[in-house]
């Protein structure tokens, strides 16, 4: 997919691996939106990059879509980059043996797995009204994380949510073949980003051991680049693609 004047929006975009592709989608030559939450400094972001910001809560379908339709008066939407999710420390039973918390269950699976699903129903439903370009009308990158595969203890919510993510990759990938639309998702394993760096300096020495090669953290340009030869790759279709030095998570 050739990006070059059409519209690609980067949920998440305001930091960290979202930020880094919006950078990449405008060096590409797409008209990129960023969409992310009032709160975020999605304004600077946008600005730094010559690009359009929108608030909005991915989970809430009213004001994603708006977001879509404000992106979509720069031109034709084709590409979408979901990168918003997040996680918190859950189990099944505490230190105390009392249950973990649904509700704490419930908003993480909201956030990754009706966010995910939310950006992808309605940017394909934009999408798919577009001439096609050769074959292809646009390309939805959704984001898991290695959690899918190998879930930490304390991540009893965030690993079955990003496993949901991918888990609808191929399927969406096959619904939306018709429509001339492709479906990926990018699992990262531990990459340097805002949040990373909130861990105490011990943590973050242990978790850059853990990884194979190369033995540091993932930068999100290298994200960022993936992101754009998934777009750029028209073959790339119903995959999801681990992008972590071959490390595999113990089990804390």
């Amino acid at each position: 997919m050739d990006t070059r004047g059409s519209v690609a929006v980067v949920c998440g975009g305001a930091s960290g691996l979202g930020h880094a592709t919006a950078r990449r989608l405008v060096t590409d030559g797409a008209r990129v939106t960023i969409v992310d939450l009032p709160t975020s400094d999605g304004p600077a972001a946008a600005r730094e990059l010559g690009a359009r910001f929108v608030a909005a809560d991915v989970t809430d379908e009213d004001q994603l879509a708006a977001a879509f339709d404000e992106a979509e008066e720069d031109g034709p939407l084709r590409t979408l980059v979901h990168t918003a999710g997040r996680g918190v420390r859950i189990r099944v039973l505490d230190k105390e043996g009392r249950a973990g918390s649904l509700a704490d269950f419930e908003a993480v699976v909201r956030l990754n797995v009706i966010g995910s699903f939310n950006g992808l129903r309605l940017a394909a439903e934009r999408i798919a009204k577009h001439d096609p370009i050769g074959d292809e009308r646009g390309v939805v990158i959704l984001t898991a994380s290695v959690a899918a595969y190998e879930g930490q203890i304390g991540q009893m919510a965030y690993s079955p949510a990003k496993a949901a993510i991918v888990g609808m990759t191929i399927t969406a990938a096959r619904d939306l073949a018709s429509r001339q639309i492709r479906v990926c998702t990018i699992a990262p394993g531990m990459f340097d980003t805002p949040l990373f760096a909130k861990l105490r300096d011990d943590v973050q020495e242990s978790l850059r051991a853990s990884i194979p090669h190369p033995r540091r953290m993932g930068q999100p340009d290298e994200y960022a680049a993936l992101a754009s030869h998934i777009v750029a790759n028209p073959y790339l279709n119903g995959e999801t693609i681990r992008l972590d030095g071959a490390i595999r998570m113990a089990p804390r």
